[in-house]
């Protein structure tokens, strides 16, 4: 690997945005594993659907940051990325509020069986992880707006 690709990638991963990235992929991980891995049914089927569309979102402005290739990308890509990722970030916060709204209603729904004398299988402490899981994402691309502004306020291009 060429020093220049090294030294590019050491600093994306130091960076404030490649902390918050690689963040987002394990919370949002987290998230849509927790509520895959157990049975789930109606609106958690939107929990699923965000949690999975930016996971999988992220990770390819994550790769895509990291080797530097931000030029590659038609449309969105060069002079734009930085917008694109504000974009990205902004859109992802506003799906994880409602997310968290049904984890936190689900969670509510299945507090009767939280009991110490409940012996049937009980999803609250699943839909509580997953909600847990939701906020914290969301924390972290709120943290990735703010960093985001900043930069754009500032008149930055460039993500790092």
């Amino acid at each position: 690997m060429p020093p220049q690709v090294r030294s590019n990638i050491s600093k994306f991963l130091r960076s404030f945005l490649g902390i918050t990235r690689i963040l987002q992929i394990v919370f949002g991980a987290g998230l849509w594993i927790t509520v895959a891995a157990n049975k789930y049914d109606g609106p958690i089927h939107f929990v699923l659907f965000v949690a999975v569309l930016f996971w999988l979102l992220t990770l390819a402005l994550f790769f895509i940051t990291l080797l530097d290739k931000q030029g590659l990308v038609p449309l969105l890509g060069g002079e734009r990325w930085l917008c694109t990722n504000l974009t990205h970030d902004v859109v992802a916060a506003a799906l994880y509020l409602p997310a968290i709204g049904v984890m936190f209603y689900k969670t509510e729904s299945y507090s009767y069986c939280n009991l110490d004398q409940y012996q049937h299988s009980c999803l609250y402490k699943v839909y509580l992880t997953a909600a847990v899981f939701a906020c914290l994402c969301c924390l972290s691309y709120l943290l990735s707006v703010i960093y985001g502004g900043c930069r754009k306020s500032r008149g930055e291009q460039t993500v790092i």
